[in-house]
């Protein structure tokens, strides 16, 4: 893993920004660590611990995921997603919101979900993850007058939520499973997925994908982050990358060679 983080190590030095970097193999067990609780802003990240809450909502019996929702005008909010668009009175059901929320980075669907949750129910999810430098305060494209603190979190604790995630300790191992097959359905390509080939790379119907992310990216002004966990093989890494103070395209070109890199060292060992 020395080559990988060497590479990484480059890739950072040369950018203009702060870094924040976790990055753990699962098989090797080696582990490097960069900057790991330094606080960031938490951009759209912040929908990983709260997708973990409305599957921990759903085994406390306080929601089920089947239950549907009626979308309001006074829910829709700009940004990412579809929902924004869509007419109000729509019917979908709460484990729409989640897929929609991760997949697309949908702000209103992450809006509906926080009321429904509860920003307390939340924070205390967060709490049982021990993710105890990182606090969900606010909805999103919404900034209240009067807010406690924004939205924010580390790589240490990103980097924590994923390895739970990937040996299924997060509410259960069925609800791991369909966390992580949601996020492996992300549409948003910038970051991580940028420089990373088809991962179907065979016409046989049915086949087991050479490659797999299961990732969620984040971003607003001079802050962008990608996080997630690479299947390459039969290899499993989890990667945590979180910036600020940098271009916005600069910052995405970065994290797509830290992708890249990642996908290579996977490969080879």
């Amino acid at each position: 893993m020395r080559a990988l983080t060497q590479q990484i190590e480059k890739i950072i030095k040369d950018s203009d920004g702060v870094w924040g970097i976790v990055l753990e193999d699962l098989q090797t067990k080696e582990k490097w660590t960069y900057n790991e609780q330094e606080q960031f802003p938490a951009a759209s990240i912040i929908k990983l611990p709260i997708m973990v809450a409305a599957f921990q909502a759903a085994e406390d019996k306080i929601i089920r995921l089947s239950d549907t929702y009626q979308l309001l005008q006074d829910d829709l909010v700009g940004g990412s997603g579809v929902l924004q668009h869509m007419t109000p009175g729509t019917n979908m059901t709460i484990n729409d919101l989640i897929t929609l929320m991760i997949i697309q980075s949908d702000n209103t669907a992450t809006n509906i979900l926080i009321d429904l949750l509860n920003i307390n129910y939340i924070q205390e999810t967060m709490r049982r993850m021990e993710m105890n430098q990182s606090a969900c305060y606010n909805k999103l494209m919404i900034v209240p007058v009067n807010r406690i603190g924004t939205n924010h979190l580390t790589a240490q604790d990103v980097s924590h939520l994923l390895k739970q995630l990937a040996q299924g300790a997060l509410v259960s191992e069925h609800a791991c499973e369909q966390m992580i097959e949601i996020m492996k359905k992300q549409q948003i390509k910038d970051g991580f997925r940028g420089k990373l080939p088809s991962p179907q790379e065979t016409n046989i119907v049915g086949a087991i994908p050479k490659w797999q992310l299961a990732n969620k990216t984040g971003n607003i002004t001079k802050v962008r982050h990608d996080v997630g966990i690479f299947y390459v093989g039969n290899r499993q890494l989890i990667a945590t990358a979180l910036s600020k103070n940098m271009n916005d395209f600069t910052a995405k070109t970065y994290l797509m060679e830290v992708g890249e890199s990642i996908y290579q060292y996977l490969q080879k060992v």
